[in-house]
């Protein structure tokens, strides 16, 4: 199915529902997609013998699965739109396929454009699940304009080679060491940002919906983003009492880590309590009016994201490293979920 810019393979989806004959359906669909629900829904409709119910929650990437709350529904197939599967996160309480969306867009004029910006020769190109097919044409593009280019593998929470997700950017850690810069292709800042604070290197951003090519503006949002989580490490550091959150979406959960933060604040003689959340927000938090610092280990965004929202400060695992003493503010690094 065409929904422009992006090309999504629902008849995928179609053939898994006849094939195993499911009966009751939910899309997952990720806001910027939402809109367009209708013509998802009449397809699946026309196609199949399913009935078709649209998750109304947000989702947030691949690593947000649907929960047995839907099973209880008597859902028997979950089709989520707009990302690539973590091969890592496997165990679904539903049966669910993952249709990327894929963007095919000119990306010629922007990284025309972006070429000046570049730092030294080698380069790194990475981009998100929406733009992996526009990689092999930027690849080319790139060195016949004389430049080296690097494409890393990630580990296995990244399914395609020279892809990143907001939590993850081990593929362009791979090849940090052999490049001079990135190249970035995508919309938004926080992946480009991540990308920048993970590698050490020099990124420039081309946004192909936009056409605009971004490197100082990066560079002053990673002077804005570290000021204010030095802020929030520093409102932390006489925090007596934490609380340690939990998130229950199945690609977020890093119980294992919750326990070893715990541990570390039992050794500093603070109290802790461990929290478990699934949609986070600042007003879910104000009940726990006694803590001091809360401390998530779900998704990395949440801590900075949304900093401004959260009267009491939440910091990342890596930032209570530095309020608790285990690291120096030099060693700051960017959360991630790795396998």
């Amino acid at each position: 199915m065409k929904i422009t810019p992006y090309e999504i393979d629902l008849e995928k989806a179609v053939a898994l529902i006849a094939e195993k004959n499911y009966k009751l359906v939910v899309l997952q669909i990720p806001e910027g997609l939402k809109i367009h629900y209708p013509k998802f829904v009449e397809f699946l409709e026309e196609k199949t013998n399913a009935e078709i119910i649209i998750s109304a929650d947000p989702c947030y990437g691949a690593c947000d699965v649907l929960s047995s709350d839907y099973k209880n529904l008597g859902v028997d197939f979950v089709i989520q739109i707009g990302h690539n599967k973590i091969p890592s996160v496997d165990k679904f309480e539903i049966p669910t396929i993952f249709l990327n969306a894929e963007a095919e867009l000119d990306a010629s004029k922007v990284i025309e454009k972006a070429i000046p910006m570049l730092s030294g020769k080698k380069i790194g190109l990475v981009t998100t699940a929406q733009h992996l097919i526009m990689l092999d044409f930027c690849e080319k593009y790139l060195t016949e304009k004389g430049f080296k280019i690097f494409i890393g593998k990630g580990d296995s929470r990244i399914e395609r080679a020279g892809q990143i997700l907001g939590c993850n950017f081990s593929s362009a850690r791979s090849i940090a060491k052999d490049v001079d810069s990135f190249l970035f292709i995508g919309s938004g800042n926080f992946h480009a940002l991540g990308l920048l604070i993970s590698t050490k290197k020099p990124v420039v951003v081309c946004d192909p919906y936009t056409n605009e090519v971004r490197k100082k503006e990066l560079d002053d949002l990673k002077d804005m983003i570290l000021r204010q989580r030095y802020g929030a490490i520093g409102r932390s550091m006489n925090a007596k009492i934490f609380g340690i959150i939990i998130s229950t979406k199945l690609g977020q959960q890093r119980k294992k880590l919750a326990f070893e933060i715990k541990e570390k604040l039992k050794l500093k003689q603070k109290k802790c309590y461990i929290l478990a959340i699934n949609h986070f927000s600042a007003s879910v938090l104000e009940s726990f009016r006694k803590i001091d610092c809360f401390v998530s280990t779900g998704c990395p965004r949440i801590a900075v994201d949304d900093y401004m929202q959260y009267k009491v400060p939440i910091v990342t695992p890596i930032e209570l490293d530095i309020i608790l003493g285990f690291k120096k503010w030099g060693e700051y690094s960017f959360d991630e979920i790795l396998e």
